[in-house]
């Protein structure tokens, strides 16, 4: 199965600091077709399409559209996530890079969509070398901004990865420290400022000028009946060409590790990031969509010679430091799990902690505020399932 450039179908072919590049290849076509319909009519498209949150939650893009549209308020916002803070994860780095008009007009029609007047991108701090050719794209963009009444504002980040989550990044961008937020209230009804809010992060807005341009029906054929159409993966770790790649989802994981990326002598697959599932490689031909496994689109793959336990060891020491500490299960938790880990890697460990692991997992996964605390025994998990021998081997 060939790669399928959707999202990606302007990068390296679209002059990233040229408008009039832009608009020889159907820039701002989607938005002219935007503003002839009423913002409804734009949502119940995007309701059609059955576009979901590519930022690895997967919740319907038009629902969330309509909700806050539906909130009623003297102003709205619309915010792009472009924190991308998962390990292994880069794609939304190449997209701003080679294509960011065609992110601005995905904001664009966001906001023209839901009512907002304002609208930031919220660029995560590594990414600071971005800003110049996002600046540039939205100052070239100013005459289809005053079509719509909107003004896009980049907000830098101050390099948390808790800012991913987006109650989190409302948080940071209102001046305050990076926590989550306890919810409801959610953002479509009371978010930035405390005003009803859309947050997507930029492979999802970047669909909307697709399927404002092709039709929802056009975008709803490609996929699976629960994930529709293409899913950008960034591919890294022991395999032959590592980059970006973009697949219709429900294609087989094997697809992309030993066809695109031609990975050899194959062990195991990290989908989603740290936070993301662990694929053996008996099951290389899982299917990617959200039905199975898919996260925010980070792949690392695994050889024959890595360290399981080593593996899990890295991801939960990055979980214990970038854990914001606002609730317990997670703030423990994370300690906790970094420690039993750690008697493992050292050969130090005892029968009684791989049930201790397993409690500590359940009790995180069930009691977390966000989803970091919720998704980093992932891994731990899933090897336990997968690897149990490579931890029994190190028990003392």
């Amino acid at each position: 199965m060939p790669e399928k450039r959707v999202v990606l179908k302007n990068c390296g072919i679209v002059n990233p600091i040229s408008l009039e590049s832009y608009i020889e290849n159907d820039g701002f076509k989607a938005l002219e077709n935007a503003i002839k319909m009423t913002p409804t009519d734009v949502i119940e498209e995007i309701k059609r399409s059955g576009l979901r949150g590519r930022g690895g939650a997967g919740f319907p893009t038009g629902i969330k559209w309509e909700m806050t549209n539906k909130s009623v308020s003297d102003e709205k916002y619309v915010i792009c996530n472009a924190d991308e803070g998962e390990v292994g994860t880069f794609k939304d780095r190449y997209m701003i890079e080679n294509d960011p008009f065609s992110l601005i007009e995905g904001v664009t029609i966001a906001c023209y969509a839901v009512g907002a007047k304002k609208a930031y991108i919220y660029l995560r701090a590594e990414y600071n070398f971005l800003i110049g050719v996002l600046q540039n794209a939205i100052d070239q963009s100013s005459e289809y901004l005053k079509k719509a009444d909107v003004e896009i504002e980049i907000f830098e980040g101050a390099g948390a990865y808790i800012c991913g989550e987006e109650s989190a990044l409302i948080e940071s961008i209102e001046g305050k420290r990076g926590e989550v937020r306890y919810r409801p209230p959610f953002p479509p009804t009371e978010g930035l400022w405390k005003k009803p809010t859309v947050i997507d992060n930029v492979e999802t807005l970047m669909n909307i000028p697709r399927i404002m341009t092709e039709s929802a029906d056009w975008f709803s054929n490609m996929g699976t009946d629960r994930s529709k159409g293409t899913k950008v993966f960034s591919i890294c770790g022991d395999v032959e060409k590592v980059g970006v790649y973009e697949l219709v989802m429900g294609s087989p994981l094997r697809e992309l590790v030993e066809g695109l990326a031609q990975a050899k002598d194959v062990k195991m697959v990290q989908i989603g990031g740290a936070s993301g599932r662990i694929v053996p490689y008996e099951n290389i031909d899982t299917p990617l969509s959200f039905e199975t496994v898919l996260g925010a689109g980070g792949v690392m793959v695994f050889n024959s010679t890595r360290d399981v336990i080593e593996i899990v060891r890295m991801n939960a020491e990055f979980f214990e430091e970038e854990s914001c500490g606002k609730c317990f299960p997670c703030r423990e938790g994370t300690k906790r799990m970094l420690e039993i880990i750690t008697r493992f890697a050292e050969h130090r460990a005892k029968p009684r902690d791989i049930k201790a692991l397993e409690d500590l997992s359940e009790t995180m996964m069930l009691s977390s505020l966000c989803g970091l605390g919720q998704a980093a025994p992932n891994s731990l998990m899933d090897t336990l399932k997968y690897y149990l021998s490579e931890y029994e081997m190190r028990i003392r």
